[in-house]
C-alpha cells in the first residue's frame, strides 16, 4: 500500500436516512412486525426539557440497536459498493477496512485513490451522508513513502488514527519498513483523567482494595493496547497511573510520610508489568483451515 484514504463521515449517527434503512432491512427481514418495531424505535424521539422531539433521521443515541443499524446501513452503502468497485475498476491492490463508521482504504496507485475518493463522496451523498471536508484525507503512506517524500523535500509521511491507535511509518533495527502503532495521546490522557477522578473518590479506601481495582483497570487497558511497537506508551501509562496513585495517597493525611520507595513496592505488587500481549499481524491472521 502506498496511499491511504482516512475517511470520516460527518455526524453519521445523526444523519442516517430512515427510508433507506428500512429498505435495507427489508432485504433480510421478512417479519413485518419486527420491521414496524424497528421503525417505532427509530422514530421514538428524545426528551428535552419535558418535550418529546420526534426523530426524522439518525439512530437513537445510546440505544443498544444503534451500532447494529449503523453496520447494516454502511454494509449496503459502502461495503458492497466498495468491494464491487475494487473488482471492476482497480488495477492495483486495494484494501478495505471498516469498523462502524471509521473507514480506512489502502491503495497501490495514487490515481486510483483519487478516483475512488471522488466516487465515494458521490456515493455517500446519494444516501444522505457526507464525508467530513477537513477530517477526510488522502495521504502518502507505506514502505516507499519515506524515500519518495525525502527526495521531494516534503518531510516525514503523515500519520493517521484508527481504532485508538496512531499509525506511523517507521523502520526496524535492521532498517526495514515497520508499521508503528502507538496509543493515541488524547485517548491516554482522557483515560488518565478518568482514573484521577475515580482515585479521588477512593482516596480513603484501604490500599489493597484500591490496588486490586487499579490492577484490573491497567490489565484491561493492556489487553487492548498491548500490540507490537506500543511498548513505550504502555510503560508511560503504567508510570502515570502510579504517579496519580501516589498523589492521592499523599493527600490522605496532612502528615505526608508516603515515600517513593513504598510507592514502587505498591506498583510492583499491584500493577501488571508493561509487556506486549498480542502477536504481529502476520502471525495473528495466519489461520489454518481444515480444508
Amino acid at each position: 500500500m502506498n496511499w491511504i484514504i482516512d475517511a470520516d463521515i460527518a455526524r453519521f449517527f445523526d444523519t442516517v436516512n430512515h427510508d433507506w434503512l428500512q429498505r435495507f432491512l427489508e432485504h433480510r427481514i421478512a417479519d413485518r412486525r419486527l420491521l414496524r418495531l424497528i421503525k417505532l424505535w427509530l422514530e421514538a424521539g428524545v426528551l428535552e426539557a419535558g418535550r418529546i422531539i420526534a426523530s426524522e433521521e439518525g439512530t437513537p443515541q445510546g440505544a443498544v440497536i444503534s451500532p447494529v443499524l449503523a453496520n447494516i446501513y454502511l454494509h449496503y452503502v459502502f461495503d458492497l459498493w466498495a468491494d464491487r468497485w475494487r473488482q471492476r475498476n482497480a488495477r492495483g491492490q486495494v484494501i478495505l477496512v471498516r469498523y462502524a463508521d471509521d473507514i480506512v482504504i489502502g491503495f497501490e496507485h495514487e490515481w486510483e485513490a483519487r478516483r475512488f475518493l471522488v466516487e465515494l463522496r458521490e456515493r455517500m451523498e446519494s444516501f444522505s451522508l457526507k464525508l467530513h471536508p477537513d477530517k477526510t484525507r488522502l495521504l502518502e503512506f507505506g514502505r516507499h513513502a519515506m524515500a519518495r517524500r525525502a527526495r521531494s523535500g516534503q518531510g516525514k509521511p503523515e500519520t493517521f488514527n484508527f481504532l485508538g491507535f496512531t499509525h506511523i511509518c517507521g523502520r526496524s533495527r535492521r532498517g526495514n519498513f515497520l508499521l508503528i502503532r502507538q496509543t493515541r495521546r488524547d485517548r491516554m490522557r482522557a483515560k488518565l483523567r478518568e482514573l484521577k477522578t475515580e482515585l479521588r473518590k477512593r482516596m480513603h479506601h484501604p490500599i489493597p482494595a484500591v490496588g486490586k481495582w487499579l490492577g484490573q483497570v491497567v490489565r484491561g487497558y493492556f489487553q487492548y493496547h498491548a500490540v507490537p511497537t506500543n511498548g513505550p506508551r504502555l510503560s508511560a501509562f503504567r508510570y502515570f497511573v502510579g504517579r496519580l496513585w501516589w498523589r492521592t495517597l499523599r493527600r490522605r493525611s496532612q502528615r505526608d510520610g508516603f515515600s517513593a520507595k513504598r510507592l514502587a513496592r505498591l506498583v510492583t505488587d499491584w500493577l501488571p508489568p508493561a509487556r506486549i500481549l498480542h502477536p504481529w499481524p502476520e502471525a495473528r491472521f495466519a489461520v489454518n483451515h481444515p480444508r
